[in-house]
């Protein structure tokens, strides 16, 4: 049954243009002591649990998907998924640090 589901997230990811719409670097739009330490993005023409395009984090690595981060955000009162597509081991690090910095998110990762 996993193969099925991953299996499902590489054929929405071949199907979509990948945007990166914060690069690696910059600052989160309201945030700006927060800088993006690896690319972020959507998948266009998606939905997510917010309205918005499925999120993805896109590292250096080889561009399949590696893992998921499954969230919870205390502040917006929601949850939803974010693909990570080429991470090494130390992306996944710093994408999972991420996701668990604050009291109000907490993440899972999951790996394929």
């Amino acid at each position: 049954m996993n193969d099925e589901f991953w299996n499902a997230l590489d054929e929405l990811v071949k199907n979509a243009d990948i945007v990166i719409d914060r690069p690696k670097g910059t600052t989160h739009p309201q945030f700006p002591d927060f800088v993006y330490k690896v690319d972020y993005g959507y998948l266009k023409e998606t939905t997510s649990m917010d309205g918005e395009g499925i999120d993805v984090w896109v590292g250096t690595g080889e561009k399949k998907i590696d893992a998921i981060m499954c969230i919870v955000d205390l502040m917006k009162k929601d949850s939803e998924i974010k693909i990570l597509i080429g991470c090494t081991e130390e992306e996944k690090q710093i994408i999972y640090q991420t996701h668990n910095e604050t009291e109000y998110m907490k993440g899972i990762l999951i790996r394929r």
